[in-house]
């Protein structure tokens, strides 16, 4: 066994373990990845961020904390652009690789980091969500429920579900019936939005792999997107998550989504790998 070092940083409460793999990567078997995001036995954290490459082609690995691998994370990439900053590996703009393609960051002053989280996509075989043709709303009635709601893209599978109370919202209920739907064959992101001004949304968000979280970046680029399509929100957006709030930016279809929020340090450690 060998000591392998580790950054705990959050982006508003979404918590992440950072592993640097620029020169090594290290195993990274499901059991393990679950052990190092295990909260009792572990270190604990939403998803485990792996960093990769070297100058000038940085990237990063995202596994959730059942030990799987997913295509994107908006709070996650915001830490990675943060800790590759205070490395001294890139400058105040880079982009960054990620299984869901070429990321543009910019590292801002006061810990805060905007991102280019590319444009939304809303073909259903882009989701992938199993329909007949697109629509900027679906039906689909799972356990009892009738749900209504949007379905994107944000680089990962994102359903937006309007709100009238989030305290109400059966989050974990309708999530986890919706992660499972056959309709989502790579299952789903579930976002409970509830539209209170033009230019203020209150999120939660029920995630893949991982269940509620205090924040989910592209959960949060997926309400504002979705509340645009319904002509309910403007093209700059905040989003109240329950870990704190974030700035979405949007012109519409064909254009790019800029987020802009914090990246922040918890500790610094050492776990055992084999």
């Amino acid at each position: 066994m060998t000591q392998l070092g580790f950054h705990k940083m959050h982006g508003i409460g979404n918590d992440f373990v950072i592993l640097d793999g620029r020169e090594r990567m290290p195993s990274l078997e499901p059991a393990w990845l679950q052990h190092l995001a295990d909260r009792r036995r572990g270190v604990g954290c939403d998803q485990v961020l792996v960093v990769t490459g070297g100058e000038p082609d940085y990237g990063y690995r995202i596994f959730n904390a059942d030990g799987q691998e997913v295509e994107q994370c908006g709070n996650g990439v915001r830490c990675v652009a943060q800790w590759l900053h205070d490395q001294g590996a890139i400058g105040n703009r880079a982009t960054l690789n990620s299984m869901a393609g070429p990321v543009g960051v910019e590292v801002l002053e006061a810990g805060m980091v905007r991102v280019d989280m590319g444009s939304p996509q809303f073909d259903p075989v882009s989701v992938p969500f199993r329909a007949d043709q697109r629509s900027e709303r679906y039906k689909v009635v799972v356990d009892g429920w009738h749900i209504d709601m949007a379905i994107l893209s944000m680089g990962n599978p994102h359903a937006v579900v309007l709100v009238d109370s989030l305290e109400d919202a059966p989050v974990a209920e309708i999530g986890s019936a919706l992660q499972q739907h056959p309709s989502f064959p790579q299952a789903v992101n579930v976002g409970f939005a509830r539209i209170d001004s033009p230019d203020q949304i209150a999120l939660r968000v029920y995630e893949r792999g991982v269940g509620e979280t205090q924040a989910c970046g592209t959960g949060a680029c997926a309400a504002a997107v979705a509340g645009m399509l319904w002509g309910l929100a403007e093209p700059r957006v905040t989003v109240r998550l329950t870990g704190g709030d974030l700035v979405i930016e949007w012109s519409g279809e064909g254009t790019h989504v800029m987020m802009t929020g914090p990246a922040e340090y918890a500790f610094a450690g050492s776990i055992e790998h084999s």
